[in-house]
């Protein structure tokens, strides 16, 4: 026999990061939602779980904060102060560094501090009922309402279904929502890096016919010692091999591609390594459902961008079902999920594509297309209103911004 939950206003199906933002982000507006995901939450924020990092836009840090969770994630931010773009390692050197009073480019965290934060914000908030460990069994959405029903034997009822659940949504398939995809042959491998030099606050960007080399600066270790986050992209067929590399020869392979950037290297957390692919969905909504996040798209790290094109997304739909909810609307309604939907088209579409783009221009092979690719780096380089639309982009701050990730 199953057992029925109060009906809420929203289902979200999956609680990682994105998830549990929206779940937050929607209680702030007085909405209540019950918050489902498959993993132990204490696994999720153990030590040594998971050794990624995320760069926080200045947009999404906005977000953060008007959601409340500023205190408990200030301590825990790194500044990116400046990017810089090199073509393995050649001169014509890119630079985007903003006017002081403006502020930084964005700030890194470490993906377990950011869990460790939003996970105590969602037990501490009586609008989110979650429900972890759990897996669901069935999800049906009718005319009136969405439902769950669980492994537990419990059924969770609500008014609007929202898939949060990564690249391989359930819910997303289960509505034959089609998708654009392919996959990039390579793999992101993960690690973390002390060195001798300090980073000074500069996130590199240092691309080979590969794939990207990224150096994403941290806050210096317990013992002072300077630190950043690799991600690294290789080959697939090379992956396995790298992976098997001891630290010394690991390091050495490193070094080979930064030089002597940050001094000397030792490694401070494990590595692991990602596939990497492309998938959009053309339509983000249908029948009292909902796609955030991974479920509606999901891209390469080369911009780090795929979380804050998530946190977008939390923020748009947020404001839209508000404003549903102060004229009185069904949140289901299908007006109002397809205000979302064209709200978020154009920025999830030209965020996509150029990071795509990126991707398959630094990764044509051959001298001739080396020196084109640092010619045009020195032409955005002479031009300031090209530098600032790109660190506008990076930042998150161009277009149109729903509520909470404005100032």
């Amino acid at each position: 026999m199953t057992q029925a939950t109060q009906k809420q206003d929203l289902l979200i199906l999956g609680g990682g990061l994105v998830g549990m933002t929206l779940a937050l982000a929607a209680a702030s507006k007085g909405l209540s939602c019950h918050l489902v995901d498959r993993a132990d939450p204490s696994a999720l924020t153990a030590e040594g779980f998971d050794g990624r990092a995320s760069a926080i836009s200045t947009a999404s840090w906005r977000l953060f904060r008007n959601i409340g969770l500023e205190q408990a994630l200030e301590p825990h931010g790194c500044d990116i102060a400046a990017i810089a773009v090199v073509d393995q390692m050649k001169p014509g050197r890119l630079d985007f560094r903003p006017e002081p009073h403006e502020g930084t480019l964005g700030r890194m965290f470490a993906n377990r501090q950011l869990r460790i934060a939003l996970l105590e914000a969602v037990r501490s908030q009586p609008l989110i009922s979650l429900h972890a460990p759990v897996d669901v069994f069935e999800r049906t959405r009718g005319e009136f309402g969405v439902a769950a029903r669980l492994s537990d034997g419990r059924t969770l009822e609500a008014v609007l279904m929202v898939a949060a659940e990564g690249r391989g949504s359930p819910a997303r398939e289960e509505a034959d929502l089609k998708m654009a995809k392919w996959d990039y042959s390579h793999r992101a491998i993960i690690g973390g890096l002390d060195h001798s030099k300090s980073h000074e606050n500069v996130a590199w960007e240092i691309f080979y016919p590969d794939g990207p080399f990224a150096l994403l600066p941290m806050l210096d270790g317990p013992e002072a010692q300077h630190r950043s986050a690799l991600v690294w992209t290789v080959a697939e067929q090379d992956a396995a091999g790298v992976m098997k590399l001891g630290d010394r020869a690991f390091l050495a392979e490193v070094e080979k591609r930064m030089g002597n950037l940050l001094g000397e290297l030792s490694l401070n957390s494990a590595r692991s390594s990602y596939p990497l692919s492309f998938q959009h969905t053309a339509r983000i909504v249908d029948d009292r459902l909902v796609l955030v996040g991974d479920s509606a798209h999901g891209m390469h790290p080369i911009a780090g961008q795929g979380l804050n094109l998530g946190l977008r997304d939390v923020g748009t739909l947020v404001e839209v079902l508000d404003e549903a909810l102060r004229l009185g609307l069904d949140l289901g309604d299908a007006q109002v999920l397809k205000r979302y939907e064209e709200w978020r088209a154009l920025d999830s579409f030209m965020v996509m594509g150029a990071t795509d783009s990126l991707t398959r221009v630094f990764g044509v092979r051959g001298k001739s297309a080396s020196a084109v690719r640092r010619f045009g780096m020195a032409g955005i380089q002479r031009l300031p209103m090209l530098k600032r639309f790109f660190m506008d982009e990076a930042r998150g701050v161009s277009g149109k911004l729903p509520e909470l990730l404005r100032s």
